[in-house]
């Protein structure tokens, strides 16, 4: 009987071992952070509209509309990053990591959905002002402002990794500074009684919560549709394989997201014979795309043809 085939002569090898660093899983300190800002933002949502409606402040009722809208989006993503942690099935072989990109998609939409109902009242509001209380309008915009601020420092500098994350960060700290631009709105109403520019603020604020929120649906669209995650360049990534060893020709290159925060790739490889171990040489090329942030390699080794000898 013929002995097994060596790992190092099987075409395909499939290289995942350690995850390079930038390849994040379920974090402990992720559940905390959707946990905490769901429960203020929740608050801060109550508390802004009702003092809008009794104060008569839609900038202060826009950036509340704004906020449920943010809580819904940090239920969809928390949802997504629990579900996304569980382990791939039978029928799921790649596990459900896309369920992240999936809420991502759907926060961009939500956030579409509230500038859209900002625009609108607030051009009904700017052709018929209405007196606008600012005293209690400034404390709800300023706990607005604190509260956004505390809830994206809850996600730390890894939510720059991962979109689902990244999502949530946007939504906060665009809320923060839409309160912001609430309380400088209230403070010169107060100063001036112009009452016309509180619907004038709320018209900016949803033209700038519109702008996040297209940028956002951008890279969401551009990850559904498996293309090749920011922050890694597919000419880099062609350039570091065919500068290892015995390397004569790359193609059928593909480079994509297996979730917010994970990349794949799958090449094909034409080495020179006689160059070296193929196993060793898989385990350098698994090292190398490892720093550019694809811990999750499939590599097809192939012979040379004669017009590549």
């Amino acid at each position: 009987m013929a002995p097994p085939h060596p790992i190092s002569s099987h075409p395909a090898v499939e290289t995942q071992r350690q995850p390079h660093r930038r390849q994040h899983q379920h974090r402990p300190g992720s559940a905390a952070a959707f946990r905490w800002s769901v429960i203020l933002n929740t608050g801060l949502s109550a508390l802004q509209l009702v003092i809008g409606l009794a104060f008569g402040s839609l900038a202060l009722i826009s950036d509340a509309i704004h906020n449920l809208g943010d809580v819904a989006g940090l239920l969809l993503g928390w949802a997504a990053e629990r579900f996304s942690a569980r382990a791939p099935s039978a029928r799921y072989t790649y596990g459900f990591g896309r369920s992240t990109q999936l809420a991502s998609l759907a926060n961009a939409v939500l956030i579409l959905m509230a500038s859209a109902v900002v625009l609108v009242e607030g051009l009904q509001r700017l052709f018929n002002p209405v007196a606008v209380t600012t005293g209690p309008v400034l404390w709800a915009a300023a706990i607005g402002v604190a509260v956004n601020l505390l809830s994206a420092r809850l996600f730390g500098a890894d939510s720059r990794h991962d979109l689902n994350r990244q999502a949530a960060v946007v939504h906060l700290l665009t809320d923060a500074a839409v309160s912001a631009a609430v309380l400088v709105a209230a403070l010169v109403v107060a100063a001036t009684g112009w009452n016309w520019l509180d619907a004038a603020t709320a018209i900016g604020v949803g033209l700038a919560v519109a702008w996040s929120g297209f940028a956002l649906l951008r890279q969401a669209m551009g990850i559904s549709l498996d293309a090749v995650p920011a922050g890694i360049e597919l000419a880099d990534v062609e350039a570091t394989l065919r500068d290892l060893p015995g390397v004569l020709n790359v193609h059928h290159l593909h480079v994509w997201g297996l979730s917010t925060s994970q990349s794949a790739l799958t090449a094909h490889v034409v080495r020179r014979p006689g160059t070296g171990n193929d196993l060793d040489w898989l385990h350098l090329a698994k090292q190398q795309l490892a720093q550019l942030g694809i811990a999750h390699s499939t590599i097809q080794l192939e012979p040379p043809q004669e017009d590549e000898v």
